[in-house]
């Protein structure tokens, strides 16, 4: 999961490369996971529950999951390094902890304010001149990129407070991922950002297809794994993504990378390690790990 999006940052660097606008981006990529979403929905052979409760939960996830985050995140990798992008998505958990104390969803604990501060400390880390982003630009889209991050906390955190109404991940995906094409498709044609689907490709075409699949098949593992082992273990993943982020921006986009990002990184690590909650250690009775090696995919 780690490594797979990890790698979706250098390859939304590569789907912009040639001037390709988010909206027609956003459009194809929601696209080809609502296509993937529901392909496996089918596969598992599970219906849709009633769907009249839950278009406002849909319409969050659409707009706060996909296309807000997207076009915010598209933008910024024209004019930031992937690794930068990779310390910055990495700040989710940095933005859900004070959105859950708002909500209710959390409880305050002085050591993960802690974790807000070295956190935030990161990210203010490559706001100086030594962290040698693009000239006058840092200021600009390092919030721009923050955007993406911020809309990811508040959807996790919009449905832990209210729920799914009976949907199970894969189901919300598939669901919302077509209310996103339902927005960004005039959008896209409206803005002259539409991408054409017909040949010949080039290089960002087929990241832009990349990313989607990667995107889609990791989300279904990360589901299964929070089946299996709980949702905080799983969360741990967040680690990962920085650092194959980092590593793939280097290796893809032939990156290199100041002291201060390195710190940056360094401390935006401490903090996601500090302000994430850690699991209650119980021993679990036979029984239930007997039943628990039946859950599939998408059982919680």
């Amino acid at each position: 999961m780690g490594a797979g999006w990890g790698l979706c940052i250098p390859l939304a660097k590569i789907a912009v490369s040639t001037g390709y606008g988010p909206l027609g981006l956003i459009f194809w990529q929601v696209t080809i996971v609502a296509v993937l979403m529901l392909g496996l929905n089918a596969l598992r052979g599970k219906p849709f529950p009633p769907i009249r409760h839950a278009w406002r939960l849909l319409v969050a996830v659409a707009l706060l999951g996909a296309v807000i985050p997207d076009v915010a995140y598209y933008t910024a990798a024209r004019h930031l390094p992937g690794g930068v992008l990779s310390i910055l998505i990495s700040s989710v958990p940095i933005f859900a902890f004070p959105l859950a104390l708002i909500l209710g969803n959390d409880r305050f604990l002085a050591v993960r304010i802690l974790g807000l501060l070295f956190g935030f400390g990161g990210i203010l880390l490559l706001l100086v001149p030594q962290a040698d982003l693009p000239a006058g630009l840092a200021l600009v889209f390092v919030p721009v990129a923050l955007i993406a991050p911020f809309c990811y906390a508040s959807e996790v955190n919009l449905v832990a407070r209210f729920g799914t109404y009976g949907l199970d991940p894969i189901q919300v995906l598939a669901l919302a991922s077509m209310l996103a094409m339902a927005v960004t498709l005039p959008l896209a044609l409206w803005s002259g950002q539409w991408i054409n689907p017909l040949p010949p490709y080039d290089l960002a075409d087929l990241a832009l297809v990349l990313n989607s699949i990667v995107h889609a098949m990791v989300y279904a593992t990360y589901v299964w794994l929070a089946g299996r082992a709980g949702s905080v273990f799983t969360a741990q993943v967040a680690y990962l993504v920085t650092g194959f982020g980092v590593i793939w921006s280097m290796a893809l986009l032939q990156e290199s990378y100041s002291g201060i990002l390195w710190a940056s990184l360094a401390l935006m690590m401490a903090g996601i390690f500090l302000v994430q909650p850690k699991p209650a250690m119980h021993l679990a009775r036979a029984p239930d790990m007997k039943n628990d090696a039946g859950t599939g995919i998408g059982d919680r």
